[in-house]
């Protein structure tokens, strides 16, 4: 048995946040504009993949998963990110649409949290993006049949090779992969503050995606 005495002290781990406020009068009127400004904060602060979001889903029996993936665009209807449609998360969000987004900027003591319902984008959204999308990448895609069990790198290796050898000009994208735009119920701004009295302001929006309106909630820390 290895016996270390450099342990971490998880019980007195701990930061006293004190850079922003985030009050009532300080809030965006709408939680895309408020997104955007924190979003441009992260950008100039130099973070790394500050576009990196945690995606939570449940497939149909209730088993959760959780991973990291990047945000590849925003707007008034949601947040947009790409995979392979059956993928563990792809798979879970064909059986339960539901599931939830974090941001977690850490850094500047800041995090959003994001609920609603995923929705696949169009397909023209998605062959748009994937042209975008570097060379390796886009063979990436056609390769890997993510989330499945595989003996050893090489399946993927000689996929990707294969792939390679198959394009040799325009990588189209592959049916199996493509965008799911979350469409949000509840944007949550987190603001870290002193003695963990944190700032946590919430829309939420009411009714229907087509004849809703949004309130403006705090939360208790």
């Amino acid at each position: 048995m290895i016996v270390t005495t450099n342990t971490p002290d998880l019980p007195h781990m701990r930061r006293d946040y004190r850079l922003a406020t985030l009050t009532e009068a300080e809030l965006a009127a709408d939680w895309h504009t408020q997104f955007t400004a924190w979003f441009a904060d992260v950008v100039d602060a130099g973070l790394p993949e500050p576009n990196a979001m945690i995606v939570a889903t449940a497939a149909g029996d209730g088993r959760p998963s959780v991973r990291t993936v990047l945000l590849k665009g925003f707007d008034e209807n949601g947040f947009t990110f790409f995979t392979n449609y059956g993928s563990r998360k792809g798979l879970d969000l064909a059986e339960n649409p539901r599931c939830s987004l974090l941001f977690p900027w850490h850094a500047i003591q800041r995090q959003v949290i994001v609920a609603g319902t995923a929705v696949r984008v169009p397909r023209a959204e998605t062959d748009a993006y994937f042209a975008e999308r570097p060379r390796g990448s886009q063979l990436g895609a056609w390769a890997s049949p993510q989330s499945s069990v595989i003996p050893d790198r090489s399946v993927i290796e000689d996929a990707w090779e294969a792939a390679d050898e198959r394009f040799t000009d325009t990588v189209t994208a592959p049916p199996h992969w493509g965008g799911f735009r979350v469409v949000p119920e509840t944007v949550e701004f987190w603001q870290g503050r002193p003695s963990r009295l944190h700032d946590r302001l919430r829309f939420r929006r009411t009714g229907t995606v087509d004849h809703g309106e949004w309130v403006v909630e705090r939360l208790a820390p």
